[in-house]
């Protein structure tokens, strides 16, 4: 079983904190952000012997702009190893662009079309040390295993999209009845 809380930097004052803290917009405009959003946030759960998997997939899918521009921050609060679920990736996977789109329909929420199948040779294992951050490129195809082991692995991650010429998709499955407004933004 693999546990989500959701929206966290707006819901918790420590979260929120956290979040539009200065390291961290440093980090977001450092990326090269003009105008960011943070649209989601998520802690993450991998409980010992239980933690689930997380299936191949791209950010962008779930958070779409046009043209393309989120990022996903993972924050590994408790070390994150290839036993207990760490990420893992397709080394240059972001370079083929987006693969489909998880979207908003009359028939409520569905990907656009099926996912391709992936070779498991072809991911690398991200092992983190607990307090690191990865930035990670929209369009790179991740995943994580469950967590096999006696420790749990939990985490905290963040995903930014761009305002600046950049526009949230209508049939997105993230709807807000008002967008959120930048809390960085350069001059």
């Amino acid at each position: 079983m693999l546990l989500l809380v959701a929206a966290l930097h707006e819901l918790d004052p420590l979260y929120k904190e956290f979040t539009y803290s200065s390291k961290i917009s440093s980090l977001i405009l450092s990326l090269g952000y003009r105008r960011p959003v943070i649209m989601q946030s998520m802690y993450i759960f991998k409980q010992p012997g239980i933690g689930g998997e997380v299936v191949p997939h791209q950010d962008n899918s779930f958070v779409y702009t046009d043209p393309t521009s989120c990022t996903g921050l993972w924050m590994a609060l408790e070390d994150s190893t290839t036993v207990n679920g760490c990420l893992w990736a397709i080394p240059g996977s972001h370079k083929n662009g987006l693969v489909r789109r998880f979207i908003r329909g009359e028939k409520g929420v569905t990907f656009d079309r099926p996912s391709p199948s992936y070779q498991q040779k072809d991911f690398v294992p991200i092992e983190m040390k607990a307090g690191s951050i990865i930035a990670i490129h929209g369009d790179l195809i991740h995943q994580s295993f469950e967590n096999l082991s006696s420790k749990s692995s939990h985490a905290y991650s963040l995903h930014v999209v761009q305002t600046d010429g950049c526009k949230w998709a209508q049939d997105n499955w993230i709807q807000r009845e008002k967008m959120p407004e930048p809390h960085f933004v350069l001059p």
